[in-house]
């Protein structure tokens, strides 16, 4: 709980619509300007916050013990947080956890990320639910002085996520190799000695642990960044092309990722899988559209239906726009559905092993619901070299 309860607020939320949410400021100091989502994950906020899917965002937490495991380098998703911020219910805790390096205040400070905490994040939450994400300006002032007209009308001065394209702004600038496989105890991570098939990923944001699954898949991994070409790609001679996680509108990363994915399923016959962005871009080459959600899915307790086998997997979410599945042409296959709005969560071509999904199942909420998913990825490139 707060320390903070007589104090003068140091920080404070200014949504587009007038609304001001007050509290005490931890992490960096300043202004910043983004979209908010809320996440309803339990745990992982340091995922959450080194995700690049959350670029561009502002994450509430509806959980309130945020901070009370610490930071360490092992659980970052890339290599400093993405997101803009975080608004919490009661101030991080001191961190009391074996694997704990760093506090959290002190490892947002040092990477320019501001945190609130304080807020009433229930009331915000049903805010964002009735709304749609709001735009908003979240300031943290030690002083704690405040110009909210000045705050209210950046937030309403912010762009939006809709055609904007930020996988350029968090891909990688170069290729790169990627040989780490999932963390095991005791030995931690460890390298991937014996391959069996060569994969190219596409970086949109990838997340380091998708990367690790498939070198514990059993894949030799090339990340290339999102801008690459399909000949950049078939240049490689890839088993298989993975399509990553990432930010942003995808019909604005479409207009360079479509038809990268459209050359490579025409001039080969290689397995393509693809995970949350990754999985509207193969929808946008396959033809279908994509649309803005009204407050997205964000969360690491989404259900969500196999529809051909029947089987529910409880899955990580995170994603502001989803695959109009009414519009998805023929020879495409609706395979996954969410059970909470029936949303569409996974396809795949009917002739060939192209297939993608909604959700993280490399994040592991299952545990192991839908690591089947890299699995099934590599059995198609065995069966294509058979």
């Amino acid at each position: 709980m707060s320390d903070n309860a007589n104090s003068k607020p140091t920080a404070c939320l200014a949504l587009a619509d007038g609304t001001v949410f007050y509290g005490f400021g931890f992490g960096a100091t300043g202004e910043t300007t983004a979209e908010l989502c809320f996440n309803t994950a339990m745990t992982g906020y340091q995922e959450i916050m080194t995700d690049p899917s959350y670029a561009g965002q502002v994450v509430t937490f509806t959980f309130p013990h945020i901070g009370n495991t610490g930071v360490n380098p092992e659980d970052d998703e890339t290599a400093d947080p993405v997101a803009a911020g975080m608004v919490v219910k009661w101030d991080p805790t001191v961190a009391s956890n074996w694997r704990a390096t760093d506090e959290l205040r002190d490892w947002l400070a040092k990477r320019g990320r501001i945190g609130i905490g304080g807020v009433d994040t229930r009331r915000l939450t049903r805010a964002i639910r009735q709304q749609g994400a709001p735009h908003v300006a979240l300031a943290h002032d030690p002083d704690g002085n405040f110009d909210i007209d000045a705050l209210v009308k950046a937030a309403r001065a912010f762009s939006g996520l809709e055609g904007l394209d930020l996988a350029k702004e968090v891909t990688c600038a170069q290729s790169y190799h990627w040989n780490e496989m999932r963390w095991a105890w005791p030995e931690g991570y460890s390298p991937q000695h014996q391959p069996k098939h060569k994969v190219v990923a596409i970086d949109y944001g990838a997340k380091r642990n998708i990367l690790r699954c498939l070198a514990s898949a059993g894949c030799d991994v090339t990340v290339l960044p999102a801008t690459a070409t399909a000949e950049d790609v078939l240049a490689l001679s890839p088993d298989g092309v993975f399509l990553s996680n990432g930010p942003g509108d995808p019909a604005a990363t479409g207009e360079y990722a479509v038809p990268m994915i459209q050359g490579v399923l025409e001039q080969s016959d290689v397995p393509v899988f693809g995970i949350c962005l990754g999985h509207q871009m193969l929808a946008l080459a396959l033809g279908a559209k994509t649309i803005k959600m009204n407050h997205g899915h964000h969360g690491a307790n989404h259900p969500v239906k196999d529809i051909e086998t029947g089987k529910v997997e409880i899955t990580s979410m995170n994603h502001g726009f989803a695959v109009d599945s009414q519009t998805l042409p023929q020879g495409v296959k609706e395979t996954h559905t969410s059970l909470f709005d029936g949303s569409n969560c996974g396809i795949r071509m009917t002739d060939r092993p192209v297939f993608s999904v909604q959700y993280h199942p490399e994040a592991s909420p299952g545990p192991q619901d839908s690591y089947y998913l890299f699995e099934r990825f590599a059995e198609a490139m065995a069966a294509r070299a058979a």
